[in-house]
């Protein structure tokens, strides 16, 4: 068997750097793409490796000349790569084709030996390699029987969105038979090339020949191996993020990236903190049926996306305004709060990042399981002079938790002290706590020195729509932050969001139900794991200590590597390596997390 690389083509959407380049010689992490997949076609004794080359071919030439590689590589010049497509690159390779079996790669893959050995273990002859659409693929796809016969190929301009599911994406990676080539794909790519030029794609030669009786050439599907396109910046980042050898660096480029992990299909995210059983499908039908008129037009102003939230949460219009997530309203907050400002430690970190550390009086709990209430933030904070204390209940990422009618002794003591007090509510809906918000329209008249913030994305489970409340009773700082904000700060998805949002109560409080239920049982079994220890949480996750015989650091690595499962390594927080936050997601995730702790910690 022999190997045809197709490696022409100029890379323009990579912009400068495929200025002097060509696209495979493109690095992630510190190793080219050509180096890469040569280096793993080697293991596989091939006959030799053909490379059609083009654009910077001398470049290209005496780059992989450099690294001395063992299987004999022959090389094909396409001198006419800016004016044709990959057909007429693998046109002038045909007489290899037909000289014995052949693997046939695109150059700008990056993917891991498992793809390879996936295609060559399988015993028919001729495959086309293909994965499960997902929405970050582009390029052709094609549907599928349940005998991996090809259906039909479904070019980018035949691809119907409301049929995704049903379509399988080209890895660009082929096994074809010596007799298949001679029989069927030179004879049509030679065709095909004489009818309509060279400026086409070679799996349009596929196409027709699937049409056929007996086409020969079926799918095979890959499941899970990693394999990624690299056309654009962005593709690199992520082909960076998903194949880097150092395990550190991967999960630090996760976790830094705070969200998209729907370009990565496989990963399963026990790290960032929403409602699994919200909002219901047809709250999202309803928003789908809506999703291009929102798109094509304005979001209406703030005055009117804070009547909606103050709609929302029975809260007057002058008393609550609308942000971009909570965090755009701890942003500007910030900027009106003046003086020495209390926080509590272990807590959300967007609070003490936003104010200089000069002004933080920090309260550290020195009780079991991070605990503290209402009379150890009052002892600690009285005689420290501060102008402002903020709180977060239930907090993150211990999940302690102060009942309402403990706050209301923290209120008083606030309001005597004249200390402006900040409540987070992000995550006080989990709580088991059926009366616990603060945000009550007489609570807050009757208390303006109290500011309740609440993300609606954790509690909702729309973290994509990037909403967040501030309410209080003193108005001036509503009338601050409403100034300080965009006019138009959120999107009309969230504006039509909040608009609907009221029609679904009894489903939101049916999910915190469950949400409740699942939590109960989620502890229990995590219980059951030999050296675990849970917290207790009244929020949508855990704080889980681990047995000595694994960092925090290490497990969040293992998870990740072999489980596909992003969890919160909470070294950082909390000062030692024995700790990590895990969400509470669906009932059958939850079990998996469950299985994979278990044998992790004993590994």
């Amino acid at each position: 068997m022999q190997a045809i690389i197709l490696a022409a083509g100029m890379g323009k959407r990579l912009k400068e750097l495929t200025k002097n380049n060509t696209k495979c010689m493109i690095k992630v992490d510190g190793i080219t793409l050509i180096e890469r997949m040569l280096k793993q076609l080697e293991n596989k004794h091939l006959s030799k490796i053909v490379i059609v080359v083009g654009y910077e071919s001398a470049k290209l030439i005496a780059f992989i000349d450099s690294l001395k590689p063992k299987t004999p590589i022959v090389y094909v010049n396409n001198p006419i790569y800016d004016k044709t497509n990959n057909i007429y690159s693998l046109y002038l390779a045909k007489e290899y084709l037909q000289s014995e079996d052949t693997l046939l790669l695109e150059s700008d893959l990056i993917f891991e030996e498992a793809v390879l050995e996936e295609l060559l273990n399988d015993p028919r002859e001729t495959l086309a390699l293909v994965d499960k659409y997902e929405s970050w693929m582009d390029g052709t796809c094609m549907k599928l029987d349940s005998d991996d016969r090809i259906e039909a190929f479904i070019p980018g301009s035949k691809f119907q969105f409301s049929e995704n599911k049903n379509y399988y994406k080209t890895v660009n990676i082929y096994k074809f038979s010596r007799h298949f080539s001679e029989t069927h794909y030179v004879p049509f790519l030679e065709a095909y090339v004489k009818a309509l030029g060279n400026n086409e794609y070679y799996e349009q030669v596929l196409r027709v020949i699937t049409m056929l009786d007996a086409p020969e050439i079926q799918a095979k599907r890959l499941n899970g191996q990693r394999w990624y396109e690299i056309d654009d910046v962005q593709d690199l980042d992520i082909a960076t993020t998903l194949f880097t050898a150092d395990v550190d660096k991967r999960v630090s480029l996760l976790q830094h990236r705070y969200g998209g992990y729907w370009r990565y299909p496989h990963l399963i995210d026990f790290c960032y903190l929403v409602n699994p059983y919200y909002p219901p499908q047809k709250l999202l039908d309803e928003i789908n049926a809506s999703l291009s008129r929102l798109l094509l037009q304005y979001p209406s102003g703030m005055s009117v996306n804070s009547l909606l939230a103050g709609k929302l949460f029975g809260i007057h219009v002058e008393n609550i305004v609308i942000g971009n997530g909570a965090s755009e309203l701890i942003r500007i907050l910030a900027g009106y709060l003046t003086g020495k400002i209390g926080l509590s430690s272990p807590s959300f970190d967007e609070y003490p990042n936003r104010f200089s550390k000069k002004d933080i009086v920090v309260y550290r709990t020195q009780a079991p399981y991070y605990s503290y209430n209402q009379e150890d933030l009052i002892d600690y904070f009285t005689d420290k002079e501060i102008h402002s204390l903020i709180i977060v209940n239930p907090d993150n990422p211990t999940g302690n938790y102060i009942p309402r009618n403990k706050i209301d002794i923290l209120v008083q003591w606030a309001k005597s002290n004249e200390i402006i007090l900040i409540i987070d509510e992000s995550f006080v809906d989990f709580s088991d706590d059926e009366n616990a918000t603060l945000l009550q329209q007489g609570f807050l008249e009757a208390n303006p020195h109290v500011i309740v913030l609440k993300s609606i994305s954790k509690s909702h489970g729309i973290p994509g729509a990037r909403l967040g409340v501030l309410a209080t009773g003193n108005k001036d700082i509503i009338n601050y932050i409403k100034q300080d904000a965009a006019i138009w700060n959120i999107n009309s998805i969230a504006e039509f969001y909040m608009q609907i949002a009221e029609k679904y109560k009894k489903e939101f409080k049916l999910s915190i139900e469950k949400l409740r239920l699942v939590r109960k049982e989620f502890q229990r079994k995590l219980e059951e794991i030999n050296g675990i220890e849970v917290l207790p949480s009244q929020g949508n996750f855990f704080m889980i200590r681990l047995p000595q015989n694994i960092s925090s650091n290490e497990l969040t690595k293992r998870m990740l590597i072999k489980y596909n499962m992003l969890i919160k390594d909470l070294s950082s927080k909390v000062g030692n390596s024995s700790y990590i936050r895990v969400a509470i997601r669906t009932t059958e995730e939850n079990e998996c997390f469950v299985n994979a702790l278990h044998e992790a910690v004993r590994a």
